[in-house]
């Protein structure tokens, strides 16, 4: 029988598995010191025709032998006749003899010393198929009715660091997606804790801290310009603190910093993070500052233009230098062509967007869908 202390081990690298480095790795190799395993494999999505799967897998596999698997040999898989929930050894689930001749056996497993194999598939209803398979060798002894209840017993924990597996990878993905939007967009974020120290800032922020003398980052606080505007930001900073703290509606904050020379202004926007109804702790994100540059705009990929609008390499190019605030004889002239070359262009381009003045151009590309292709 299991002590408390190997139960808790196993448990506990279950629920650690979703936010590991490598998913279950520690989990896995446990599972497969305590059963005497030659392999452990999680199945986070099984191989099918539509593609190879994704298997986490420790111990005795051949790379060979798993790309054969993945990419052609899984249709052969004992355990495809398995029932979601039953646990089973693959030598209860085919006829021995056969199965020793089989192609599966003899290109995948027996080349990496895996004779018997104990298995289970865990349903996660709308959510993914998943599976666990411990192999041991042919001196190993046979699995048994302890085996088979360790495995039902580690079962619905499972299911459940599944759950939070899965629900993690869609906020990371839908994460992924906002921050790159923002990023096209090149505005500089940068998100604060609940005492206004630094947690986070993305590409765009450090960038900006790294060119821009008026943005520093000093021993976690964000300081903007001379002390004057940084005891302004910090204000904005505190309002927002003590709004959320408080209970009351959001306060979006807003103002500019001052920048020598011909440079214009930075725009700074600070609001608080929308947090759910229990995000409490330490290190929670409270407060996101949004910076825009607007000597570092975002560039549209002429390619995009000219799938948006319908326009030429040549007018898509035009588009988006007078989008950049160029006059027509500027952009004329950055392209090497005359004037009425460029004014032919322009007519063309307002026929295919139905606008008829350059300013209206100009609104139509930044507000445009382009720049989050960057």
């Amino acid at each position: 029988m299991l002590i408390d202390a190997e139960l808790d081990r196993l448990i506990a690298g279950i629920y650690q598995g979703p936010i590991e480095d490598e998913p279950w790795q520690g989990f896995l190799s446990d599972l497969s010191k305590h059963m005497q395993a030659v392999s452990v494999t999680l199945v986070l999505n099984p191989p099918s025709e539509q593609g190879r799967g994704a298997l986490r897998v420790v111990g005795g596999s051949t790379v060979e032998g798993l790309e054969r698997y993945q990419e052609r040999l899984f249709a052969m898989d004992p355990f495809l006749t398995l029932k979601p929930g039953e646990v089973k050894s693959l030598l209860e689930l085919v006829n021995k003899d056969e199965w020793m001749q089989s192609e599966l056996n003899t290109l995948c497993m027996k080349p990496a010393g895996l004779y018997d194999t104990l298995g289970v598939d865990i349903h996660v209803p709308n959510e993914m198929n998943a599976g666990l398979r411990v192999a041991r060798n042919e001196q190993a002894p046979e699995f048994n009715e302890q085996d088979r209840e360790l495995i039902y017993t580690l079962m619905p924990h499972l299911e459940r660091a599944l759950r939070l597996h899965v629900r993690i990878n869609k906020i990371e993905s839908e994460r992924d997606i906002y921050a790159g939007a923002v990023e096209s967009l090149s505005l500089a974020t940068i998100i604060l804790d609940e005492n206004g120290r630094l947690l986070s800032c993305n590409k765009m922020a450090k960038n900006l801290v790294i060119r821009e003398p008026e943005v520093k980052l000093e021993d976690g606080y964000l300081m903007l310009g001379d002390q004057s505007t940084t005891k302004k930001l910090q204000g904005l900073i505190n309002r927002v603190l003590e709004s959320k703290a408080s209970g009351e509606p959001a306060v979006v904050e807003a103002m500019r910093v001052h920048r020598d020379g011909d440079f214009a202004d930075l725009g700074v926007i600070v609001r608080p993070v929308p947090s759910a109804e229990w995000s409490e702790g330490q290190s929670v994100p409270t407060v996101a500052i949004f910076i825009s540059d607007p000597e570092y705009g975002a560039e549209a990929p002429v390619n995009i233009i000219i799938q948006l609008f319908g326009f030429t390499p040549t007018e898509a190019q035009l588009s988006l230098l007078l989008a950049d605030g160029l006059s027509l004889d500027e952009a004329s002239e950055a392209l090497g062509m005359s004037r009425n070359t460029a004014r032919t262009h322009l007519r063309s381009i307002f026929s295919k967007t139905g606008v008829s003045r350059q300013t209206l151009l100009v609104r139509l590309i930044l507000k445009s869908v382009a720049q989050l292709a960057e």
